[in-house]
């Protein structure tokens, strides 16, 4: 799971780097602002994953593999209405959505295109993500693993076909755009891979249609069970966009060093989203069979091996930063600035993974307020407020955006390690 979190912020970054390399600072700036609304699109409809992935590991951990495939099926109707819908408008209001970050007409010119392709893949990656969930749920990790590390070759070896028309006599490439093109091939191939091993059952599930029509009561669980997991994760993309708000005013270089340090940081921290949701699963599986104490050690060895990887890699960080962004862009004047942000990013390396596990264990245990509540309180209670306080106090200026969302993922800690304690989590009922 560690693996498949890491090819999803590869994505990102492999777009980054080919818009930093081909065409500057102000592509990298587009790119970052157009990420940013596909990932609150996302975020808006993850909520569905973590129920589905909370209900099939919960039957899983009954023996009850037929409600298991029940809850897969009603999740892909409800996933795939909600993801094409947010495709259209994402599509239609691509301009008026780059122009709320406030940045320049430059910017919004060179990232619409890749943004509203972006949109159109919206829908696959959707599937994408629920079919992988509703594997990983079951106890299968390895396969989607497998098949979105095939997919994210695929990814990067066609992007810079499609953006210079390297190889490809009389195709100049589409610009940027043939990224986001690229990303939606490799997330076709990767969803029909994966609904494949699922309808022939080479995997512990097997989907099958008969008999099937549409559970409302389910579907309701569904939305009030992901409801508040959806609204988590909106909180914290929407702090992305405000914190961007607050970003903007100093200019395209600062944009552009907040974009790659902000990616650099999913890079570095993508065990804690994977070991969050590994614990997750084997929290569900484990209430499921009805042995809360293992859900809890579970989650302890968890937040243990992720602080341990987040405090090296946090280190790294810190000494060499120039070294993870010359990946991204040679320019002199943005890796000084990027690297001021990275180092101060970096020491919120530390609580970041820990909190990570905390918020999906609790979610796939079925409560998924408590998270949410949680991320209200740190993310517009702390963040923001220093956000905008912080760079008119003693000369900080841009850092002190910086240093803001540092210390929203020290306070979430102030909550989690006691909620962990007290126990609640692990008597919520999913269905």
């Amino acid at each position: 799971m560690m693996g498949s979190s890491m090819f999803r912020v590869v994505d990102m970054l492999a777009d980054l780097v080919w818009a930093g390399l081909g065409f500057g600072t102000t592509a990298i700036a587009g790119i970052g602002a157009a990420q940013l609304w596909v990932q609150i699109s996302m975020g808006t409809r993850m909520g569905i994953d973590t129920a589905v992935r909370a209900m099939v590991s919960r039957a899983v951990g009954a023996a009850n593999l037929p409600l298991a495939n029940h809850v897969a099926l009603q999740g892909f109707s409800l996933s795939t209405t909600f993801a094409f819908l947010l495709a259209v408008v994402g599509i239609v209001l691509t301009p008026q959505l780059m122009a709320i970050l406030g940045v320049s007409d430059e910017v919004i010119a060179q990232a619409s295109t890749y943004m509203r392709i972006q949109f159109m893949a919206l829908g696959i990656n959707a599937l994408t993500q629920i079919t992988s969930a509703i594997l990983q749920a079951s106890g299968d990790s390895m396969t989607p693993f497998r098949i979105q590390g095939l997919s994210r070759l695929l990814h990067l070896a066609l992007s810079p076909l499609l953006i210079f028309g390297w190889g490809i006599p009389g195709f100049g490439g589409f610009g940027i755009a043939g990224a986001a093109v690229s990303n939606a091939v490799a997330a076709a191939l990767a969803f029909s891979w994966l609904f494949y091993v699922l309808l022939a059952g080479k995997s512990r599930l097997r989907l099958s249609f008969t008999g099937y029509s549409i559970d409302f009561p389910l579907i309701w669980r569904m939305i009030r069970l992901g409801a508040p997991a959806s609204a988590n994760q909106l909180e914290r993309t929407l702090g992305d966009l405000v914190l961007f708000l607050f970003v903007s005013p100093f200019g395209t270089t600062t944009v552009a060093a907040y974009s790659l340090s902000h990616r650099a940081h999913m890079m570095v921290n993508f065990g804690g989203m994977g070991m969050g949701q590994a614990s997750g699963v084997l929290v569900g599986q484990n209430l499921g069979a009805g042995k809360p104490q293992r859900a809890r050690y579970t989650v302890a060895w968890a937040v243990g091996i992720v602080t341990g990887l987040s405090m090296v890699s946090g280190a790294f960080v810190i000494a060499f930063p120039s070294t993870v962004l010359s990946v991204f862009s040679p320019s002199p004047e943005l890796m000084e600035t990027a690297s001021v942000w990275l180092r101060i990013q970096a020491v919120g390396f530390m609580f970041v993974g820990a909190s990570m596990v905390f918020n999906q264990s609790f979610s796939t245990a079925g409560d998924t307020l408590v998270p949410m509540i949680v991320t209200l309180i740190t993310v517009w209670g702390v963040q923001q407020p220093l956000a905008h306080f912080l760079p008119g106090i003693g000369g900080l200026g841009q850092y002190g955006v910086a240093l803001a969302p540092v210390a929203s993922s020290f306070a979430r800690h102030v909550f989690y390690i006691p909620y962990f304690f007290w126990g609640p989590w692990l008597k919520k009922k999913v269905f």
